[in-house]
This record gives C-alpha cells, structure tokens and sequence, in this order.
C-alpha cells in the first residue's frame, strides 16, 4: 500500500483535488488563529484491484479564508461517478450557490445533490449504458458567519465566487490535465459543464493537482497570480463570526466531529439493514434481500446508479453545527474505515495527533491493520491544536 496525502493549512491558495501528491504550508499573520484550520487526506487502494474513491479540497472555499469545502466520493461498479463527482461536485454546489444566494446552506446542499444526479444520469444515458457506476457521497462545507447566520461582514462588491472563476479559465487556457482524465469525452463534458456555470456569472472548481514531480509551495499550480491573491478575503481579528459547519452525505461514508475527545456524528449511513431505508424502498416497489437493494447494493441512497435510481436515491441527509471551542477535529471517511472501527474508536486514535496528515495514515494503517478489505480514504480537519495527552 501507498497512501497518497495532501496536506494544507487554512490559508494556501490552491484547492487540490483527485488523487496527486500535493504539499504546503503558508501563515498569514493578519489571519485570526481562531478562524484557522489545517486539514489532509490519505488514500489507498488496499487489496482492491482498483482505486475508485475519489475526493476533493477546496481552500479557501469561494474566496473567503477561513472557509473550506472537503468532500469524499466512494465508487461502486466502477471508478467514473467518483471521478466526476470528485472534479465537478464543487461546480455544482457553487452553481447553486449562485442560482440561490439567499437559501439555507442545507436547502442548497439538496439541490446539488440533486444536480449531479442529473449530470450524472445524462451521463449514463449518453453513454449507452456503458457508464452504469454510482458512489456514495459525504461533503462537508466549513462556513463563516455572522450571527445571523449571513455575510454581511463582506465588503461591498465582494463576489465570493470570483476567484475561482478566473482559475476555471486558466486550467482551460493551460490544458493540464492528470493522466486519470484526458480522454476527449471527459473533456468535453467538463467543459459544457464549465460554459453552463460561467452562463450563470462567476463560478468556482476545484483545480487539479499538478504531477508528483512538479509538486512544491512555489509551482505555478500550486498559487494563485497576485491580482486574484487580492481578491481573496481575509477576516480580520475584530470581527466576531460564527464557524459553522455543514454537512451532507449520502450512502454510508460518514463524518464525525470530535467535540471535547467525544464522537458526534455528522451524518447517517443509508443502508439496506436500515429499517427506515428498507420500508422507503418497498413502498417504492423494490425489495431489500440480504441487506441488499434488489439483491444488488447494500447502499440505499448514492450519486449515479441510474439503473436503480427509482429506489436508490440520491438525496442527502443534512446537518448543520456550530463549531464551538470544544470541536477539535473532523474525520470524513469512506466506509473501508468505518466497517472496522467505531466512531470513538476513530476520535480516540486521532485526537493527540496534531498533524492532520499523521492522524489520516494513522487511521488508514489502523483500518489495513484490521483487516479492511476495501479502498480507504481519509480526510482529517484540524480546527485546533489537541490538548496535551492524559
């Protein structure tokens, strides 16, 4: 095994996203400590024959230091809804940011759910059911905050999804794309996809990670041109906001917030064992054999999976937390983890780890060393230093 990390403080400028080797570290000192965050990934494919787990990072999320968006695509009957889902979800979610500005976070969660559904039914049914793969889901949206629960600190014109716009135009200008997606098809799909968001006025994407060899904190791709470096907002020390943090997932990759050395769970597995889950699906006309959809998946709920879409749906279960002192950290996590090891289990071994990127190849060797028979990825956000060791 061969975990491939990245490791990214709250303040880098590039949002990294698949599976390349991407490292940095940068301080700025007008940044509040409180606001900050580190954050990491860990995969590997385990005994598996093929990776298809897929994520993505955006730092800082929409412009705004001190907001992150991470998220965790595990593949099923194929690696394609993952990869998509890990270089077009943020696409979608800032679409729908765009679209509906004024809606609760978790109301614009359901509505990109929903849309890369869609993309990605269009998807299987223009490929002619060769494209027939699903993943199950978790996103996790780190958001500042005033106390009502707005942005009115920003300054006036401030497009919070600018910035990112510019750099859809750079990687097309640049064409650099990672040897996992230069098939013409994957282009081109992208880029309607792409022409449909800048149809809607300034939009974001999570820029691909540049190749192993070429990664250092002074790349080109690892650093934003001066001019959109400008744009980027930094809050300052006086201000007083909210850090609340939304999550939505679906299927059984799991979120857990680690709340003063306790495990609090950030979302719910959607499984075929779920009597809730179970009851929908029959009531739909399908059946769960074996704790499984129609004998075939044991998820319930996941992106993709056309053939099935009448019962295995797409629509995410929300939450939506106030991060307060006690929250220490946050694991996001496919269930190559969660089928061997508990949601304690998981905080107790990651919470004296001050480096996120340790805490994530500890929780990945944890899940092989416990005979964890899937692919595995790990995502581990530090919202704080962990208290000394009892």
């Amino acid at each position: 095994m061969s975990p491939v990390a990245i490791d990214l403080s709250s303040n880098p400028t590039v949002p990294p996203v698949s599976q390349e080797v991407v490292t940095g570290t940068r301080e700025e000192d007008v940044f509040p400590d409180q606001l900050s965050f580190k954050c990491a990934v860990t995969e590997s494919k385990g005994p598996r024959r093929f990776m298809e787990d897929a994520h993505s990072i955006i730092v800082p999320f929409t412009g705004i230091h001190g907001q992150g968006f991470f998220a965790i695509f595990d593949g099923h009957a194929g690696k394609h809804a993952a990869e998509w889902c890990g270089q077009n979800f943020s696409l979608c979610l800032l679409n729908a940011l765009r679209q509906s500005p004024q809606d609760p976070i978790p109301d614009i969660l359901n509505q990109t759910f929903h849309d890369v559904d869609v993309n990605l039914t269009k998807l299987s049914e223009e490929s002619e059911g060769k494209m027939h793969s699903g993943c199950t889901a978790v996103t996790a949206f780190l958001r500042l905050e005033d106390a009502d629960g707005k942005q009115s600190f920003l300054p006036t014109g401030f497009d919070p999804l600018a910035v990112t716009a510019d750099m859809i135009e750079g990687d097309a200008e640049s064409g650099e794309e990672s040897p996992e997606s230069t098939t013409s098809t994957k282009q081109s799909k992208r880029s309607k996809l792409k022409n449909a968001l800048r149809s809607l006025g300034p939009s974001s994407h999570n820029r691909r990670a540049s190749q192993p060899d070429s990664a250092s904190p002074t790349s080109p791709q690892q650093s934003l041109p001066a001019k959109d470096k400008e744009r980027i907002y930094t809050p300052t020390p006086d201000l007083r906001l909210r850090r609340v943090l939304y999550c939505a997932n679906a299927g059984d990759a799991r979120g857990v917030l680690c709340r003063a050395g306790k495990a609090v769970r950030l979302t719910y597995d959607h499984k075929g064992t779920d009597k809730q889950e179970a009851k929908r699906i029959m009531d739909a006309g399908g059946f769960v054999m074996s704790g499984r959809v129609n004998g075939v998946l044991a998820v319930t709920r996941s992106l993709g999976d056309s053939s099935m879409k009448e019962y295995v749906v797409g629509a995410p279960y929300t939450t939506e937390t106030d991060l307060t002192e006690e929250d220490e950290f946050m694991i996001l996590a496919c269930d190559g983890l969660w089928d061997v090891v508990d949601d304690q289990g998981a905080v107790d071994i990651a919470r004296f780890i001050a480096d996120p990127k340790k805490a994530a190849d500890e929780l990945l060797d944890h899940a092989y060393r416990n005979y964890s028979t899937d692919n595995v990825t790990v995502l581990v956000v530090r919202f704080r230093n962990p208290p000394r060791s009892q």
